[in-house]
């Protein structure tokens, strides 16, 4: 079973705590992943890197913020089978109603 980490400051961090919960695929009841309960400390982390983060993104030029959003947009498509397959596992979806949640969210990124 794989270990999932945390994302922080644009890095995968392991967990510290050294607690644990499952992440079941709802479609099958089986466990596919561990997933790291964060401890206090990890969280009040995560939330001053995305303040100061939040900080950069809103003094960066509305071009190169379209800039960014539009690379997702390239990447949503180029790797949209794995992401409706990984939305799939992950709330029990059909494939076709997991790539109709992914393109509505294409939707809102490009408006």
């Amino acid at each position: 079973m794989s270990e999932l980490t945390h994302f922080i400051n644009g890095a995968q961090v392991k967990g510290t705590s050294g607690r644990f919960e499952n992440v079941y695929n709802p479609a099958t009841g089986e466990a596919q992943y561990k997933c790291p309960m964060a401890s206090a400390a990890e969280t009040t982390d995560a939330i001053e890197k995305a303040a100061e983060a939040q900080v950069a993104w809103g003094a960066t030029n509305p071009q190169r913020r379209a800039r960014v959003m539009m690379a997702l947009v390239g990447l949503m498509h180029r790797d949209m089978d794995k992401l409706a397959e990984a939305l799939s596992r992950e709330h029990g979806k059909t494939l076709p109603d997991a790539k109709g949640d992914l393109h509505r969210g294409l939707e809102e990124i490009e408006f």
